[in-house]
């Protein structure tokens, strides 16, 4: 456990870290297009414009950042303090402040978060904007002081340090062995925080002083992935074979490393290939003298031709890089492939690929079974979760009204995804959840949600099953609805069980607060309140139109006494996982008994002029009356 935690919050600084690069990564190509181009040894100099290389390195880009990591920390206000106190570290040092902008930035958002935390409801009518303003400059100025005088200077010398240990590594030809570290790392996804938090800053150094800089190539180089990738083409089986093809365009040509980590995950030893595969293109570039003038962001093929110094000697060392992993990585991944058994489950491998990035991955929807069309004449419709307590039963709900709307008699259920029915139809989960639910019910017809509340395609299932739909009595007289538990909205939603104006600094404070409330309220056991933990973790509970509905998991309904909610309003939000959720329902359901406040809740919330109601309730009562009033 505790071994997880450390993975858990080393990917979480990392994912900060690339959080404040990545929305910038525009104003860094910008800038390196402005250098490839215009400076003395550019493709074509011009004196005049080259002016603006200087000037964007070391204002504009770190502003970027500190503005950017501040507003991370506590929005607008956050992200205007965080740029001031940023000046500080720029102004006081020679170097492109990066590293002291990931410093600055949400240190001035933090600082004015609990600045107005502590005067919330102390600041009398009328002088809110005089407060807000003064606060701001004050709080910001201090800190720009405090950065120039003692955070520059300390972040100038650890640059230093950093540069003299890379040239170091250099000279004495070990910087392939940056490789052992770098290619597990993206596994890990500490990729974009390896590449924009550390070697970004330190190469952008680099290329103002040099022109060029290899660090830039050591991360984005896609020869390692290419190689497995191929190796695969090759020496795969099944669905990885089959996929292998077109994960290696997108790796290639669109730059999406991320896509060949669940390769790696189906066989493990494959990190062998990345990372000899690495060492052999980082030799390469060191040997033939290969750097980027520019920050190539995807780690694409294109990106990094584009950001190559123009000359052919630079070309041929940064292609011959590409090239040289490519092929170690391919001749290593091939001998895996070959020489070990392969039990490959691609779909899990995404799905393990999830968990470890704790967050939706942008391509796992590529590795999904393909299938056919929505199948004719549909009597069942099944939503499923890992419990079928919360999130399924608040999908089913609102599917269910739309369907009655639309005058079709069709059941639509909610279920754990381990008990869907084998004759479901058509079954409904968050993406996370799919490849499950397919190896469960490989014949039904899969729909993946990644919002229950709002989400299209609720509306695109109603308009192709109107075309195509024939009435069942027998299928009708079986739809479960929650109007069957007519008896349980008696005492489940109870004033002392709302909670308004609460302030969480993670999604775990704000589950394990939910989960308390429910033990003291002997709605549960105390071990609930962890499987409520596991059950996030396992897939997000968030719903979409800024809700979350933390619950159990399967196994924890035996630690479920009675049914029972609590409502939890967050003004200023909490984030879930890349999501700023503002109202939190945390359920315990037992026999069935909470399905119908929770199908009222499911119609209330998916209405955002509702949520905007809840958010700014002065009351619980009042609170309560917007859902009840559903």
């Amino acid at each position: 456990m505790a071994q997880s935690n450390i993975k858990v919050a080393v990917q979480k600084f990392g994912n900060f870290l690339s959080s404040m690069v990545m929305p910038n990564i525009g104003a860094f190509i910008a800038w390196g297009l402005i250098t490839a181009l215009f400076i003395p040894t550019g493709f074509f100099p011009n004196e005049s414009l080259a002016k603006l290389v200087d000037p964007m390195v070391k204002y504009l880009l770190p502003l970027l950042i500190g503005y950017t990591g501040g507003k991370l920390v506590h929005d607008q206000r956050g992200g205007v303090v965080g740029a001031i106190a940023t000046m500080g570290v720029i102004v006081g040092s020679d170097i492109p402040m990066f590293l002291g902008a990931m410093i600055m930035g949400p240190l001035g958002g933090y600082i004015i978060k609990k600045f107005d935390q502590f005067i919330e409801g102390k600041v009398k009518t009328g002088f809110e904007m005089l407060i807000n303003n003064f606060s701001a400059g004050i709080l910001g100025g201090i800190l720009a002081i405090l950065a120039f005088l003692g955070v520059s200077p300390a972040v100038d010398g650890f640059t230093g340090a950093l540069v003299v240990g890379v040239d170091w590594m250099v000279a004495h030809g070990l910087l392939p062995l940056t490789s052992i570290l770098i290619e597990p790392a993206k596994i890990l996804f500490l990729n974009n925080a390896i590449n924009h938090g550390i070697l970004s800053p330190i190469g952008a150094e680099q290329i103002r002083t040099n022109g060029q800089s290899i660090l830039l190539l050591l991360e984005t180089n896609p020869g390692p992935g290419l190689g497995i990738l191929l190796a695969y083409c090759f020496f795969g089986k099944g669905t990885a074979k089959q996929s292998a093809p077109g994960a290696a365009i997108i790796h290639f040509i669109g730059g999406i490393h991320e896509i060949y980590f669940p390769y790696v995950l189906m066989r493990p030893l494959l990190i062998i290939a990345a990372i000899l595969g690495g060492m052999s293109g980082v030799f390469t570039f060191v040997l033939l003298r290969g750097g980027l003038q520019a920050v190539a962001s995807p780690g694409s093929i294109l990106a990094i031709l584009a950001a190559t110094p123009g000359n052919a000697g630079s070309y041929v060392a940064n292609i011959s890089g590409v090239l040289v992993a490519a092929v170690v990585s391919f001749i290593v991944g091939s001998l895996i492939l070959k020489t070990g058994k392969q039990t490959e489950d691609l779909d899990e491998a995404a799905r393990k690929m999830q968990e470890m990035k704790g967050k939706k991955s942008s391509v796992a929807g590529s590795f999904t079974k393909q299938q056919g069309d929505v199948p004719a004449s549909v009597q069942k419709i099944v939503f499923a979760c890992d419990a079928g307590m919360g999130s399924s039963a608040m999908g089913a709900s609102l599917l269910r009204k739309k369907v009655k709307q639309a005058d079709l008699n069709i059941s639509v259920t909610n279920t754990a995804i381990s008990n869907i029915p084998s004759d479901a139809q058509i079954v409904i989960t968050q993406e996370e959840l799919t490849p499950r639910a397919q190896n469960k019910v490989p014949d039904a017809y899969h729909i993946s949600v990644d919002n229950f509340l709002s989400s299209p395609e609720y509306d695109k299932l109603i308009d192709q099953l109107k075309n195509d739909h024939t009435t069942s009595k027998a299928e009708e007289e079986k739809n479960v609805s929650a109007e069957n538990y007519t008896d349980s909205n008696d005492g489940l939603l109870k004033e002392e069980n709302v909670f308004l104006n609460q302030h969480f600094s993670s999604k775990e404070e704000a589950i394990r607060f939910a989960g308390s409330v429910l033990v003291k309220g002997g709605y549960v056991e105390e071990n609930y309140v962890e499987a409520m933990i596991e059950r996030d973790n396992m897939t997000s509970t968030y719903m979409g139109n800024d809700v979350a509905i933390p619950h159990g998991t399967e196994e924890a309904k035996k630690n479920v006494l009675r049914s029972g909610f609590t409502v939890i309003q967050v003004p200023e939000g909490v984030d879930f996982d890349g999501e700023k959720v503002r109202l939190i329902f945390g359920i315990a359901g037992k026999d069935g008994t909470h399905l119908e406040i929770l199908s009222g809740i499911a119609i209330t919330c998916s209405d955002m002029n509702n949520i905007e109601k809840m958010v700014h309730a002065k009351s619980a009562k009042e609170l309560m009356a917007i859902i009840q009033s559903n």
